[in-house]
């Protein structure tokens, strides 16, 4: 994400560090907006969401499935 400071406008950089979000160069100001939800995942916890059942890309492709729109892609060209 590119952040522009909201003090003084100059382009802010992300910092690593206690306090996760980005810092102004110029005059220091630190904020974390463009975090969204002013929380933080640790890396340890994403690793962890790599075999969580419900990011398996099957499941993701299932829940965009009708189950009416089935039939239109039924292979038996009779309708049974």
């Amino acid at each position: 994400m590119r952040c522009s400071c909201k003090e003084c406008g100059t382009y802010m950089i992300q910092a690593e560090s206690d306090h996760l979000g980005c810092i102004c160069p110029d005059c220091g100001y630190r904020c974390n907006d463009c975090l969204g939800t002013n929380t933080v995942v640790s890396r340890d916890r994403l690793k962890e969401l790599a075999f969580d059942p419900r990011f398996d890309p099957e499941n993701i492709a299932r829940s965009f499935e009708d189950p009416e729109d089935a039939e239109w892609f039924d292979d038996d060209i009779t309708g049974r």
